[in-house]
């Protein structure tokens, strides 16, 4: 195998932070190379020096055997690379094939877009992923799964010699990421070399060859991933021993916090029937498009249904919009924290208190005292690694957004939070403490329903799981009646 990529002593510094500190990583021809790490570790920073999302500091970037300093992606691409983000940034208005093609449109006549041979082109690359999406749809019509895809199959598009997926199966069901190996093995063959940065460690055990760790910037350890132990890679991680296990040890009462009773939406959803207690864990499964995060969309009025009632403690309730919901006592937080999570041009601060502006406010004026009072408790509750309560979102790390949106509903202190893939793009030392969290909130006589399309996540956290398929409530499982084997096969036979 020959060497695609080399970096030396890789510095990169933002105002007040050092990002990077003399990191060094090798990538080989035919392999995968895994880039984990904590929250703030310096993956993301580090990938995107490699596609000139930033440009390092210091040290030597070598690029399939030519030195390179990137200050723009373009440089990056036509090196050789492409780039599949964490962070989706599809352009809504435009169909899949333009957003595929995007800057590179294929011309008719010298002038013209040339949309057939466009979307022939996409069509080709929805069919080689074994994907069934419409290459004439627009993006703003697709789910966030389907985007997801939609991204993968633009960055293989450039057929570079070097991939770099970040977190690439973080909006994906299980049957996406069966293909995603699938295309991974094929481009391994073909001697591409693949950078995957993941915190899911059953899939850096499937997929990798190879894994580098980085802690505080820091370059750690490489180690090759069949002859390395989980725990090993944890404790590099970590820099401590860490139970990866957790499993909730809450006990349900027998009141009903919530009942949902014949929920329908046209096309979408048919007839759900749900009820969830004080002091649940009420986990929520499905493949992409069953419908589980269209079901909590209509119990926090994001969208309308059709038909249901819908009770909370007893009473019967309307909610037509999101302030409704809050009002009753619940909160959500949305797998999509970059559109509908986060203000990304505010702060730590800004974004803690965006749900609770109207309960800190006295005649239109905010009590700041009250304000940094409540943010301080969640930075310190959820553990946010920033520099202050001034410290802008959109630099934080992902996983350290994801703890800032989760700040921002807790504290509202509501009796049901909805959580959707609330661990998405965290490491393993922070998903023990939303874990931990989640077991001591139930523990208070709260209640939340959990939405994960990580099988394991949903064994040990769940009292019970509900399955969804086709809009519809496929098997209402306990905890000891729930297996990875069973809960797949309903999410994904028909009955």
């Amino acid at each position: 195998m020959s060497v695609l990529l080399e970096a030396k002593n890789i510095c990169k510094s933002f105002p007040g932070v050092r990002a990077l500190n003399d990191v060094s990583f090798q990538l080989e021809s035919g392999s995968v190379h895994a880039l984990m790490g904590e929250n703030g570790a310096g993956k993301s920073t580090l990938v995107k020096c490699f596609m000139g999302i930033h440009t390092h500091d210091q040290g030597t970037l070598n690029v399939l055997g030519r030195e390179y300093k990137f200050y723009h992606p373009r440089q990056a691409i036509d090196a050789g690379i492409a780039m599949i983000e964490q962070e989706l940034t599809p352009v809504d208005e435009m169909t899949v094939a333009e957003n595929i093609f995007l800057g590179r449109e294929d011309i008719r006549n010298g002038i013209f877009l040339d949309y057939d041979k466009m979307n022939r082109k996409a069509s080709d690359m929805m069919n080689r992923l074994d994907l069934d999406i419409d290459v004439t749809m627009k993006m703003n019509e697709l789910s966030l799964a389907e985007i997801q895809m939609v991204e993968i199959a633009k960055a293989l598009s450039y057929n570079s010699e070097i991939i770099i997926m970040d977190e690439p199966t973080s909006a994906i069901g299980e049957k996406e990421v069966e293909n995603l190996f699938r295309i991974i093995r094929l481009l391994k063959e073909e001697g591409k070399g693949i950078i995957y940065v993941s915190h899911r460690m059953e899939e850096i055990f499937t997929i990798t060859d190879k894994i580098t760790i980085l802690r505080d910037g820091e370059y750690i350890d490489t180690v090759i991933t069949p002859e390395t132990q989980r725990s090993e890679v944890i404790e590099k991680m970590v820099g401590r021993r860490v139970d990866e296990e957790y499993k909730t040890t809450n006990i349900p009462q027998n009141d009903l916090m919530l009942q949902a009773v014949g929920f329908s939406q046209n096309k979408v959803l048919e007839d759900i029937n749900m009820d969830l207690k004080k002091g649940e864990i009420l986990g929520i499964f499905g493949l992409m498009g069953a419908g589980r995060s269209e079901f909590c969309d209509l119990l926090f009025g994001v969208t309308p249904k059709d038909s249901g009632k819908l009770f909370i403690e007893g009473k019967q309730v309307t909610i037509k919009k999101p302030k409704d919901a809050m009002k009753y006592g619940i909160a959500y937080v949305t797998e999509d924290r970059k559109n509908s999570g986060l203000y990304m041009k505010g702060n730590v601060k800004d974004n803690i208190s965006l749900a609770s502006l109207k309960e800190m406010s006295f005649m239109g004026f905010i009590n700041e005292k009250i304000e940094k009072v409540k943010a301080d408790k969640m930075v310190n509750l959820f553990k946010v690694k920033a520099s202050g309560l001034d410290h802008l979102v959109v630099n934080l790390s992902g996983g350290n957004q994801q703890k800032v949106v989760l700040g921002k509903w807790v504290a509202r202190d509501p009796k049901i939070l909805i959580l959707d893939e609330p661990t998405r793009g965290i490491d393993v030392g922070a998903k023990r403490e939303i874990y931990e969290f989640m077991t001591r909130y139930v523990n208070e006589g709260y209640s939340i329903i959990l939405i994960s399309s990580e099988i394991p996540e949903i064994l040990k956290m769940s009292n019970r799981i509900i399955i969804f398929k086709d809009g519809k409530i496929q098997k209402e499982l306990s905890r000891s009646e729930a297996d990875q084997n069973n809960v797949m096969h309903y999410a994904s036979v028909t009955q």
